[in-house]
């Protein structure tokens, strides 16, 4: 990280420190919480993106979308705001590398590590996927990964924004980072999670090979390669890639979606079940294949990592393949029957396609999995740690009762029993509750969550207060961790956002739990500058309860004041007077007017009438009486 010259502070509360890295549209900086005295990740917009109307409107949905993402393989989103024009977004400063770093130099990581990684990225793009969004930027530079492992993907909501159909980078545009675009996403389709599953399998692909599938001289060479190109074989490059780790590979690279794994969960099964050791399902299906002629790249231009405007492909797609001729009636005609006599079987025996799965939680995974497969069920496992036995089954996807069709599958989440390891407790103490349990759950602490119906100062609902032990401390994964929070409806001192900006001042109250008013007073005020935040109603200090409406008092600038008259006042006597109403007095010699002899010099005249308005901080001409003119010599007699 590089040290700034020049620490900024934005919304008077994020004090930049470092800079991360230089991204396709925005700076990533280390900052400082002021406010809750912690580090964070601080993405400022570049300029150019901050200036579109549309795009922060956008921005501002997309970063609220992704701030409701709480998932252990996701970078957390904290904040977001603008700054004099400059928007930004505050997120969990993660302590590792991006992939992007590990395999720069063409380097290679081991198919069973590649696996390992890949699966939890595709768990955090399917935890994103059920809560509607699309990441549309899946590539190494987002994929963080901490020094113990765990995988963390950032950029949740950005690249979406970029990517909606009314934000083109210029006509016939579409943003993204080329070397991991879908063929739809190339062609300026619609997407959905499919398209994030492709772009995964080119990442995958990558960490195999060392190289991606496809690289050109040009954004727009390679671009065209995902819409027109097969996919290479990836013996081509490495000869110590499974046959079932690359039918994975090219199951999620089908140009068609409907050819690739329907969800990131099901990319996702089908990575643990190879590395169980288990068959996968990939392997199985005709579509994952790829024979010896698949199409070869032969340039050597390395491709970019940064987000970027790339015009449009347009097909063919080499997905479809060309009708031939003479079959084709038979065949429809075939079709039609079938389908036909498959409507009279469901409407005979529809009733018995249709049962009510087993509840088969709390058995072994062998015995769990015969009984659904007996009941007619395809089984997926997803395994976890827990306090339940080893190979116990925890729990079912759909529920146990519900009613499902025969040949449909069913996740079960496995438990991979306790185990202990040395494990230092991390710092949840300002973080909201449910960050903090995510955090612990990473790291496989159990925790428990202590109510307080006394509220310290800088309270905030929903926020770790206290937690035991403390942050640096060595224990065992298992160990339980306390936190405590505010009890329900317990009232807590008002924060006080005097001096900032309206923005900034909802941003940190919303974060308090509270509720800011769309309609706020203006005030003039001689200490706080016009925009600024004067005060709050309820005043700062006061208790308030979580979801309290909260109004805000904004500076129109300085106040006006009454200009006392200081006429036939000294020189002192009249500073002091207009000092104490705000105003600065300045003075010249009246050469007319001559001092008595013997006297101070006095006041005889002042530009601003006594009893006049004028701004506080204005200055007050003054006169005084020349006394230099008044001395005289006495030459006395004897």
């Amino acid at each position: 990280m590089e040290p700034v010259n020049d620490p900024r502070l934005y919304s008077h509360r994020y004090e930049v420190t470092h800079l991360i890295a230089r991204g396709g549209m925005a700076m990533v900086y280390r900052a400082q919480d002021t406010l809750l005295n912690r580090a964070v990740a601080l993405k400022i917009l570049y300029p150019e993106l901050s200036a579109d109307p549309l795009f922060v409107e956008r921005f501002r949905r997309e970063a609220q979308a992704a701030a409701n993402l709480s998932h252990p393989n996701i970078v957390p989103v904290f904040d977001w705001g603008e700054d004099e024009g400059t928007y930004f977004i505050v997120m969990e400063l993660v302590d590792g590398t991006s992939l992007a770093e590990m395999l720069r130099g063409s380097k290679t990581l081991t198919p069973a590590h590649s696996a390992q990684l890949v699966a939890q990225v595709a768990a955090a793009l399917g935890y994103a996927h059920r809560n509607g969004v699309v990441h549309r930027d899946v590539k190494p530079g987002n994929i963080l990964i901490t020094p113990d492992g765990q995988v963390k993907v950032t950029d949740f909501g950005i690249a979406q924004a970029v990517s909606s159909e009314d934000h083109f980078a210029e006509a016939g545009s579409v943003m993204g980072t080329a070397t991991y675009f879908s063929p739809e996403q190339a062609e300026g389709a619609a997407v959905d999670g499919r398209s994030d599953v492709y772009s995964l399998g080119v990442v995958l692909f990558e960490m195999l090979a060392g190289r991606p599938p496809f690289i050109g001289d040009t954004p727009v060479e390679v671009s065209s390669q995902h819409v027109h190109n097969a996919v290479p074989a990836l013996k081509q490059f490495t000869d110590v890639v499974p046959r079932d780790l690359e039918a994975i590979v090219m199951e999620a690279m089908a140009k068609s979606p409907s050819q690739r794994y329907q969800s990131a969960d099901e990319l996702r099964a089908d990575l643990i079940r190879f590395s169980e050791g288990q068959p996968v399902r990939a392997a199985q299906r005709d579509a994952a294949f790829f024979g010896e002629d698949a199409t070869r790249t032969v340039s050597t231009v390395a491709s970019g990592e940064h987000t970027q405007a790339v015009p449009l492909m347009t097909g063919p797609r080499t997905d479809i393949r060309r009708r031939r001729r003479g079959y084709v009636g038979p065949i429809i005609a075939l079709v039609v029957l079938l389908i036909a006599a498959a409507g009279f079987a469901y409407y005979l025996h529809g009733k018995a396609t249709v049962t009510n799965l087993p509840d088969v939680g709390g058995l072994t995974i062998t015995a769990a999995s015969q009984q659904l497969n007996t009941a007619g069920f395809l089984v997926t496992t997803s395994y976890i740690h827990s306090s339940k036995p080893k190979n116990i089954v925890i729990a079912s996807d759909p529920k146990a009762g519900t009613s499902l069709a025969k040949g449909r599958s069913v996740l079960l989440t496995v438990s991979l029993g306790k185990t202990t390891s040395p494990v230092t407790v991390p710092q949840v103490t300002g973080f909201s509750l449910s960050s903090a349990e995510s955090m612990l759950e990473t790291l496989h602490l159990a925790y428990t969550v202590i109510e307080t119906p006394t509220a310290p100062g800088n309270s905030i609902p929903n926020t770790v207060l206290v937690q035991s032990p403390v942050f640096g401390t060595k224990d065992q994964t298992g160990d339980k961790v306390t936190l405590t929070v505010l009890a329900p409806n317990v009232k807590y001192p008002m924060p006080n956002v005097g001096g900032e900006t309206q923005a900034g001042a909802a941003s940190n109250l919303t974060t308090a739990g509270l509720s800011v008013s769309p309609t706020g007073l203006r005030a003039c005020s001689n200490t706080i500058g016009s925009g600024l935040v004067i005060a709050t109603m309820p005043v700062a200090g006061s208790l308030v309860s979580s979801g309290a409406s909260v109004e805000l008092v904004i500076s129109s600038g300085f106040c006006k004041v009454v200009v006392p008259t200081v006429v036939n006042d000294t020189q002192s006597v009249a500073t002091a007077a207009l000092k104490q109403q705000g105003l600065l007095a300045s003075y010249t010699t009246d050469t007319v007017n001559i001092c008595s002899p013997g006297t101070p010099p006095i006041v005889t005249s002042q530009s601003a009438q006594g009893g006049t308005s004028v701004k506080y901080g204005s200055t007050v001409d003054l006169t005084l009486c020349d006394s230099s003119a008044g001395i005289t010599t006495t030459t006395g007699t004897g």
